[in-house]
This record gives structure tokens, C-alpha cells and sequence, in this order.
């Protein structure tokens, strides 16, 4: 398993902009976060998983477009985002 119900929720606190939001750009950016470096360390064991590995680039395409996004949208709020979450670029 990916991902506890318990550490979602603390992502969702997190990144959260009002109580109760689970849809914004950023929630949904950490959580991919999460589940792409929980899959780089199974990659790192399963090194022929080639399944998982299509998993894996479509998490990665479906983050990098909502960064586009609020790259697009707000420049701040994106480069904060990319700061608190350690992705570089």
C-alpha cells in the first residue's frame, strides 16, 4: 500500500487553503508527491516492475500539468509549493 487513509488526511491538512478543501492544485500536487517517491524507493528493490513504471510517468505528466497550472495561474504560490515540497525544477 501506497499510502495510509492517516498520512492522506495530514497531507490534506498540509496543503489545505480553507478547511475542508481537497481539490486544490496544491493538495493534489503533494499527494502525487507522496505516491511518486513512495513508487521511486519500490523501484529501487523492484528494478523490472515495468507495470508499475507506466503508473509512475502518469503520475509524473499528471503532476507536472497541475503545476503548469498554477505556474500559469500564480507564479508565488507555485514556487512556494515547489519549495515546500522539495520537487526541483
Amino acid at each position: 500500500m501506497s499510502m495510509t487513509a492517516e498520512r492522506k488526511q495530514a497531507l490534506i491538512k498540509d496543503y489545505a487553503n480553507a478547511p475542508g478543501d481537497t481539490g486544490s492544485p496544491e493538495v493534489q500536487v503533494a499527494i502525487l508527491t507522496e505516491r511518486i517517491t513512495y513508487l521511486t524507493e519500490h523501484f529501487k528493490t523492484h528494478i523490472k516492475d515495468n507495470h508499475s513504471r507506466r503508473g509512475l510517468l502518469k503520475l509524473v505528466s499528471q503532476r507536472r500539468q497541475l503545476l503548469d497550472y498554477v505556474k500559469r495561474k500564480d507564479e508565488p504560490r507555485y514556487r512556494s509549493l515547489i519549495e515546500r515540497l522539495g520537487i526541483r525544477r
